[in-house]
């Protein structure tokens, strides 16, 4: 995902919020090898100020924020990678639907040495609980379907690759049948008792900025887009 793509995925998002005959949104990926790979790597060459990466996390927050507040249920239909700001988008919506090929994880600590936002921390508390939101992100593992099932991050693993999107289809139009209001109701009260036990975003910049900036985070990019392993130096 290009900084413009993330822009566009927020846009997408508020447009649906003015449709009144929408019911139900499905998301997935072109093609067959990802849901969202994740942010294109090469964009961060260019940070070299607090207000790089500052502004970076607010454009997540923001825009994968309005995803989350589309106010009809929102469906990811997922199969193969679905990492990084991929995740971020995928848990952002209602349910999950993953494909048997399907893979989740931030695994960020093995490959750029960045960090995330409170608000996406935040969102993968919510979805995992604290333990195991900490596993993940410290091992740097991808976690695949069987086991995203098992612990509650998809709501359901298809048999199939194909047979992914009419599942996708059928439960969105299975919720589309049912009484909006009553649906709407459901989602924004989600919505306010979570919001109850959030953390302003805000508390999180000198974590982001001292990832960021540093030594290890461009030994990150550099690896990441020269296909070998970082050497990390803690600074």
């Amino acid at each position: 995902m290009t900084f413009a793509m993330y822009d566009r995925l927020g846009e997408v998002a508020r447009e649906a919020n003015q449709d009144d005959s929408l019911r139900c949104v499905v998301l997935t990926g072109a093609g067959d090898k990802a849901f969202v790979a994740g942010t294109d790597i090469s964009q961060f060459k260019s940070f070299k100020t607090e207000a790089d990466a500052v502004e970076y996390e607010e454009r997540m927050e923001r825009e994968i924020g309005a995803l989350g507040r589309v106010r009809v249920p929102t469906i990811a239909a997922i199969r193969g990678a679905c990492t990084g700001g991929g995740f971020a988008i995928a848990g952002s919506c209602d349910l999950r639907i993953g494909s048997p090929s399907a893979r989740l994880g931030i695994p960020i600590a093995r490959t750029l040495g960045n960090c995330l936002s409170m608000a996406s921390l935040n969102l993968l508390v919510e979805l995992m609980g604290p333990a195991r939101a900490k596993e993940m992100l410290f091992t740097a593992r991808l976690i695949e379907a069987p086991e995203a099932k098992e612990i509650g991050l998809l709501n359901e693993v298809v048999d199939s690759e194909e047979g992914l999107l009419p599942r996708a289809q059928a439960l969105a139009e299975q919720i589309a049948a049912n009484a909006p209001l009553t649906i709407r109701a459901v989602k924004e009260g989600v919505r306010r008792i979570l919001d109850t036990r959030r953390l302003d975003p805000k508390e999180g910049r000198d974590l982001i900025v001292a990832c960021y900036l540093s030594e290890d985070f461009r030994e990150g990019m550099s690896a990441f887009l020269e296909k070998r392993k970082p050497v990390w130096r803690g600074r």
